[in-house]
């Protein structure tokens, strides 16, 4: 049984994944980088997004006859679940111990930094004693997440515990407790209208580009911020320049762009207001991730259900 890495972080997994594989008794296969030896041998492949000379390599998966199902290293699988050769179950990246934690981490780190005002401090160091400055205790804060799924719920249930009131959104209808959770689009309208901070960590697809543009910036509150760390097409950049412009925004924290690695002559490299992170938030850990795909692999031999299942029509 051939594994087909599909993706230039073969040499980070290699050792890792062998070795989650044999512990957990799977055994005879063979993990190979090799895409065209032998295709009807391949029976999973594990993929990320690559590039050559710029461009994101579109994978044709129509010559693999015997495959089982593609396992993403990632969890946004925007850029292959549209791909028309793919006719087998895709399987995105669900890592609690890992990348869960890790954006949990990032999300509370920057909502508690908008939250106290750290920068006020961070860049204030001008000889002014602002002792009168405070910023309200988290129950007076309101936080809004659109996104409710394996990255989202997390984060919302985390920020309830500290103590601030949390709204989420998602397409669908959702019930989490103790955070009010609203679907549609008059509950899109609600929450954003009641984020003081609004956190976006949607999946990307038809429905959900593009969600925060003129219109729907216009439904924040003046002051408000924004940390996205879902996916850069869920802003339309030129309407949120303009709103940080006017001051109706205060801040946007922003994780992942449009275009990525984010041009050097982009406003948001120069815009006061904004702070600009290399695509950090959840990073995906070799060791926790390796034993994540040996685990989906071996429940996708003996014919279990894998965790992280994408729905194709849904595209999440």
């Amino acid at each position: 049984m051939k594994i087909l890495f599909l993706s230039d972080l073969f040499t980070y997994y290699k050792e890792s994944l062998c070795n989650e594989l044999l512990k957990i008794g799977v055994k005879n296969f063979e993990l190979t980088t090799e895409p065209n030896n032998l295709k009807n041998d391949v029976r999973f492949i594990i993929y990320s997004p690559t590039q050559k000379k710029g461009k994101k390599v579109k994978r044709d998966f129509s010559s693999y006859n015997n495959l089982k199902a593609v396992l993403s290293l990632y969890a946004g699988i925007e850029d292959i679940v549209g791909n028309e050769t793919l006719k087998c179950p895709l399987i995105k990246m669900i890592d609690n111990d890992g990348l869960t934690n890790s954006m949990i981490e990032w999300c509370l780190a920057h909502t508690l930094r908008l939250h106290l005002d750290i920068d006020r401090h961070i860049l204030g160091q001008d000889g002014l004693w602002r002792q009168k400055i405070k910023p309200p205790i988290a129950k007076e804060r309101t936080v809004g997440i659109l996104g409710l799924g394996t990255l989202g719920k997390p984060v919302a249930v985390f920020l309830k515990k500290i103590g601030f009131k949390v709204f989420g959104w998602s397409r669908t209808k959702k019930k989490i407790e103790h955070i009010k959770c609203l679907h549609g689009p008059e509950g899109l309208k609600y929450v954003l209208r009641v984020s003081e901070i609004l956190i976006l960590l949607l999946p990307l697809t038809h429905e959900t580009r593009f969600i925060l543009n003129d219109e729907s910036l216009k439904l924040l509150p003046k002051n408000s911020s924004i940390i996205n760390a879902g996916r850069g097409e869920l802003i339309k950049d030129n309407a949120l320049i303009k709103k940080l412009r006017s001051g109706h925004i205060k801040n946007a924290t922003l994780d992942v762009f449009q275009q990525e690695p984010l041009s050097k002559k982009h406003p948001y490299w120069i815009l006061p207001n904004v702070t600009v992170t290399p695509h950090i938030a959840a990073d995906t850990p070799v060791e926790s991730s390796a034993k994540v795909i040996a685990n989906n692999i071996k429940n996708l031999i003996e014919g279990k259900l894998p965790n992280g299942m994408v729905d194709l029509k849904r595209g999440y």
